[in-house]
């Protein structure tokens, strides 16, 4: 069956989750980028996910669900987790928990491990889904695995278009950087992914918590811990040069504030004002767009550290990191 770009009517949603609950691939809209869709209770579904993105089986999915309630049937909730839920969901988060012993999530989204990645989307359209077809969504970024992230229907169709069913077109995400990833799952918080819900937020809920590094590599063949977690990650193409203060002119420029060199072949800047909510809003969107040949790379321009410029950071610099060898 050829793949449709559906404008996400009640109609349209209707068809998706009847698609969904006879275990095909449906990508929807969220508040953060675009998931590629599928019944997180069957096994066959996530093996799909895992193919149509190319994703490592090492590289466990997050579960989506309408509710905290729905949510409690599967993991298990201490007081920090109840009392983060409580805070930020619906909402930009994801939270790693244990998995209850009678958890029906398929254990390829866990990628083995004792815990589930869980979250409670905000965005309408990724809502009424889920309550359409009854179902918690397994749904991972609708892109190939480690490749810039999508936040339009445009950006899902030219990277995995023929593999999976429907496309809901919901427009541009608003958020434009994936969930936030907090592990709850032992007695020291650790935020594993950086993302809208920021780490002052999030101290302000459950205290101290450790922050794991952008640079934080993995043992060789161990299981990772949630999405995101990958060292080369988001990548455009082209190569991406970090905190570049001047740029040549066989190169694009990923600008960012009031002064911007001059000289780049192609120039977007994520925000004019220096707004950072505007420039994570925009960060995938530019890297789409730059991601252009001849050029010979994407030169960016630093972004504050600070707020919402540390998850805009962390992509950034995942998605300059050395790429893995392509496999053949």
């Amino acid at each position: 069956m050829a793949t449709r770009i559906r404008t996400a009517s009640d109609e349209a949603i209707r068809e998706a989750a009847a698609l969904l609950q006879q275990g095909e691939l449906v990508a929807f809209p969220t508040e953060t980028v675009y998931g590629l869709g599928a019944d997180a209770t069957r096994d066959s579904a996530a093996a799909q996910i895992f193919e149509a993105k190319q994703r490592p089986s090492f590289n466990p999915l997050i579960a989506h669900f309408v509710s905290l309630e729905d949510a409690r049937t599967q993991v298990e909730f201490d007081t920090r987790a109840e009392a983060v839920a409580n805070a930020f969901w619906p909402g930009p988060l994801t939270l790693v928990l244990p998995r209850l012993a009678n958890c029906s999530i398929s254990r390829l989204c866990s990628a083995g491990l004792e815990t589930q990645a869980v979250r409670m989307p905000a965005h309408n359209i990724a809502r009424d889904l889920l309550t359409a077809c009854g179902l918690p969504l397994a749904a991972p970024s609708a892109n190939l695995s480690g490749r810039v992230s999508p936040t339009t229907a445009a950006h899902v169709a030219a990277q995995i278009g023929e593999t999976l069913t429907m496309i809901l077109d919901g427009g541009p995400c608003g958020v434009g950087l994936e969930s936030t990833v907090l592990d709850l799952s032992n007695p020291l918080a650790r935020l594993l992914r950086p993302g809208a819900i920021t780490q002052e937020m999030l101290m302000e809920v459950v205290g101290p918590l450790e922050v794991v590094s952008s640079d934080h590599v993995p043992p060789e063949g161990a299981a990772l811990t949630s999405p995101g977690q990958m060292i080369s990650h988001y990548a455009p193409t082209l190569p991406v040069r970090l905190n570049a203060g001047d740029v040549d002119q066989d190169e694009a420029l990923l600008a960012f504030g009031p002064d911007v060199p001059i000289g780049a072949a192609q120039t977007v800047n994520l925000s004019p004002t220096g707004d950072l909510v505007e420039a994570a809003a925009r960060l995938f969107d530019a890297l789409h767009c730059l991601d252009r040949k001849p050029l010979r790379a994407i030169a960016v321009m630093p972004i504050p550290e600070e707020g919402l410029g540390r998850a805009i950071n962390d992509r950034l610099r995942r998605a300059a990191a050395p790429r893995p060898p392509v496999q053949g």
